[in-house]
């Protein structure tokens, strides 16, 4: 779809401007907004904000969270099970998350799999330790699995399997298999009855074996007090809390000085520095406490940046534009030349803007926090080098998502296909309410329609009643012009029902909420 008139918005810093704070060889930027009602993270690469993490006091994420639960109901059609967790809907349990223990020990990567119809997997009334995997989204409830995991700096903690499993961004074989087997003995010289597997992050295969022993030590003893608690807890119970977002920041974005934390606040700076000498040793060096002048994320326009994560329209560089659309099922991107006009040929031209709209769909995706299924609309192009380069470059900016994404090539229509996977709210679910006027729609009904709704609505009163007259009340757009425009059809009208209509305005009704007051 082209659109001829769209507001202007301010165009963000360039990925390419310099980092004002970045100037001991960080990698990143990491800025952490601290109010007692709101926790803000942004995330800047190349000088630009790559991506955005919001968490409420008063709402809570509770993906990582632990629970103790119980089985409600049991679908065998759907394969799957409601269970109890404290909420004002019950969790959802699908059969392929529900760990089924293996009759013997698996030393290597993969987790079981089991064909087991639900019904032999669980039953009402049945207890269960589970863990939230996927926030409540719209209608749809709380997902969660008993297939339970820990994560810590280095390794993530699997206290219900027994295989060893390497982050997929080692690429080397020959690591892995080195790593694999390195942290089978800690884990076994560490043992202190706690048994479980555990997968290494990436991060781990640079790190010393006192801080893997650490990280291991620490989820096994965890674990343990989760698992004691369980025991006596009724269901509904939080068996484990997940780290706040300041902490997950400082857990899963700090790598071997990878990036620099900038927090404002004194007090958050004080209990950060604390839990990671308790927890994220070395990283607490990357924590740096801001006291400049300006508002933290004033110094990289990062509200500009959320202002415009939020709008339909995104402007390219080069002049052309994205326009976003989302919906409950899936996100639609459609891409658009603009102004930009070229300054060879129309091939050279679509094959411009479709390579600038790959960068900065990728880095949309991440700043929406956009999930499930996404279908790109990008300009049609004739040569199917163009499409493989577009394709290409879209993959390439993709490796930056520490979400799972997985992509598609073109469609026999020529659009693309991308799944991103959906495990909280994105930033405009997060941030707004669908307008109580339109209803999320982003339309409304036409003065002229709700005219014709009124004339027709009248007609049908008169014909199951016999009032002495009509009152409609409306809004002062659409009573304006029933008596301009559309004058004559209601004078045809009054003269057809042979019934009186007077028209009454209500200042403060919306244009598609009117009244029809029968007068005895």
């Amino acid at each position: 779809m082209w659109l001829r008139f769209a507001p202007s918005i301010p165009t963000p810093p360039t990925p390419h401007q310099h980092s004002i704070f970045n100037s001991e060889g960080y990698m990143q930027d990491i800025l952490i907004n601290w109010t007692p009602q709101e926790t803000r993270v942004a995330v800047i690469e190349r000088g630009a904000v790559q991506e955005l993490y919001m968490e409420r006091t008063l709402e809570r994420g509770l993906v990582g969270n632990i629970y103790a639960a119980k089985v409600m109901r049991v679908l065998p059609g759907m394969q799957s099970a409601f269970v109890d967790i404290g909420l004002d809907r019950d969790a959802f349990l699908h059969a392929s998350d529900i760990h089924v223990p293996s009759p013997t020990p698996q030393p290597h990567e993969g987790k079981p799999v089991h064909t087991a119809p639900i019904e032999k997997l669980v039953f009402q009334g049945q207890k269960l330790i589970v863990q939230v995997i996927k926030d409540p989204i719209g209608s749809k409830a709380a997902r969660v699995t008993t297939q339970i995991c820990m994560a810590g700096r280095m390794v993530v903690f699997l206290p219900h399997d027994h295989h060893i499993g390497v982050s997929q961004k080692i690429s080397s074989a020959q690591t892995r298999e080195s790593l694999r087997a390195r942290v089978q003995a800690l884990a076994a010289q560490s043992n202190t009855g706690a048994l479980g597997g555990f997968i290494l992050r990436t991060n781990a295969q640079e790190a010393a074996d006192q801080d893997l022993v650490q990280d291991i030590t620490y989820l096994r003893k965890a674990w343990s007090v989760v698992y004691e608690r369980s025991h006596s807890a009724a269901a509904g119970t939080l068996l484990y809390k997940d780290l706040d977002l300041a902490q997950r920041v400082l857990r899963d974005m700090v790598q071997d000085q990878a990036a620099l934390i900038h927090i404002d606040s004194q007090e958050q700076f004080v209990r950060l520095q604390a839990f990671g000498q308790e927890l994220t040793y070395g990283a607490v060096t990357s924590i740096r406490l801001y006291e400049g002048d300006r508002p933290l994320f004033d110094m990289h326009n990062v509200d500009l940046e959320i202002t415009q994560a939020l709008s339909r329209r995104v402007n390219l560089p080069s002049g052309g534009y994205l326009v976003f659309d989302q919906t409950e099922a899936l996100v639609t991107v459609d891409v658009n030349t603009g102004s930009y006009v070229g300054a060879h040929n129309v091939d050279d031209t679509v094959c411009v803007t479709n390579l600038e709209a790959a960068e900065v769909l990728a880095r949309q995706l991440r700043l929406r926090n956009l999930g499930g299924i996404i279908i790109i609309d990008l300009i049609d192009m004739a040569r199917a080098e163009h499409q493989s380069l577009v394709l290409e470059r879209l993959r390439s900016e993709l490796r930056h998502d520490r979400t799972k994404v997985m992509l598609g090539g073109f469609t026999s229509l020529g659009l693309i296909e991308l799944t991103r996977k959906r495990t909280r709210k994105s930033l405009a679910e997060m941030l707004c309410v669908p307008c109580p006027t339109c209803s999320g729609t982003g339309k409304i009904k036409s003065a002229r329609t709700v005219c014709y709704e009124i004339l027709r609505e009248v007609q049908c009163q008169a014909q199951k009643f016999d009032p002495q007259s009509f009152k409609i009340v409306a809004c002062a757009q659409v009573v304006q012009m029933l008596r301009s425009e559309e004058s004559q059809h209601l004078a045809a009208l009054v003269k057809h029902i042979a019934k009186p209509i007077s028209l009454l305005i209500d200042a403060e009704a919306a244009v598609e909420v009117f009244d029809i007051v029968l007068v005895s």
